[in-house]
């Protein structure tokens, strides 16, 4: 088994049963996590071992965070309908030491976004493009992550059996939406796991791990910084029927919508 990464709140501990490593965790009563509160989250990586009585090590890789601009959280949901992103990666949850860097080279809304990953240096780390589906022929949304001095890795979401299946019971699903605007129920999210290849060798695999969706590293030279930046790419390119992390605000955050 290979190592697996995932977006987490802090502040529900792994439920799914992984021991967290400690001292690691953002301080909300000191004040040490970001005012606008978008970044409570913390990105995980799970290297396949274990701890002596069995359980799952766990570490924190980063912890991100999304920077607003001048006209605050209205101007960036407007960016980011239109495919944009920004994304800093910290080192620490006091934000002392940035990791990495999401900056948006191109996005216009229905068509490719480039995204391109810098270190604390601005050195390149390497590129990320979303395509969205329904464009150029394309079924499925394709991913591309290509990192710095390796061939690009391509990923599309869902597998077509899976899509065939869901947009079956689409009726079924706008109901279900509706009671869950009433309290009353959950829709079902759409076909989520991406396995990206290259040469036809599987190299990422984005599926879910039974409490969130985790990104596997089945190829051991890849660059973590970038892989974190991918997670946090997919999770804010959530679907309509779920919530993006960084489509939150600090009170939403604190109610419960997370």
């Amino acid at each position: 088994m290979g190592r697996k990464m995932w977006l987490a709140d802090p502040a529900e501990r792994i439920q799914s049963g992984h021991t967290a490593d400690s001292g690691h965790t953002a301080d909300k009563d000191k004040g040490s996590g970001p005012e606008d509160g978008a970044s409570y989250r913390e990105i995980r990586m799970w290297e396949a071992r274990q701890a002596p009585d069995g359980t799952d090590l766990v570490r924190t890789v980063a912890y991100p965070e999304r920077p607003l601009p001048p006209g605050g959280l209205d101007e960036y949901r407007k960016a980011r309908k239109q495919g944009s992103r920004s994304i800093v990666l910290w080192a620490d949850p006091h934000r002392e030491r940035k990791l990495a860097t999401v900056v948006t080279r191109t996005a216009s809304k229905g068509r490719p976004a480039t995204y391109d990953v810098v270190d604390e240096s601005g050195a390149p780390l390497g590129s990320i493009v979303r395509e969205p589906a329904a464009r150029g022929g394309r079924i499925r949304t394709r991913w591309t992550v290509q990192q710095t001095g390796r061939p690009a890795a391509v990923g599309h979401k869902g597998h077509p059996f899976w899509w065939v299946v869901w947009w079956l019971i689409w009726p079924v699903q706008l109901a279900l939406a509706f009671l869950s605007i009433l309290g009353g129920g959950a829709a079902a999210r759409t076909p989520r796991r991406t396995k990206w290849r290259i040469d036809g060798e599987t190299v990422l695999d984005w599926h879910d791990g039974g409490y969130e969706f985790q990104l596997s590293l089945l190829a051991d030279w890849w660059d973590e910084r970038l892989v974190a930046a991918l997670v946090a790419l997919e999770e804010s390119h959530e679907s309509r029927l779920g919530d993006a992390w960084d489509n939150t605000s600090h009170e939403e955050f604190h109610l419960g919508r997370r």
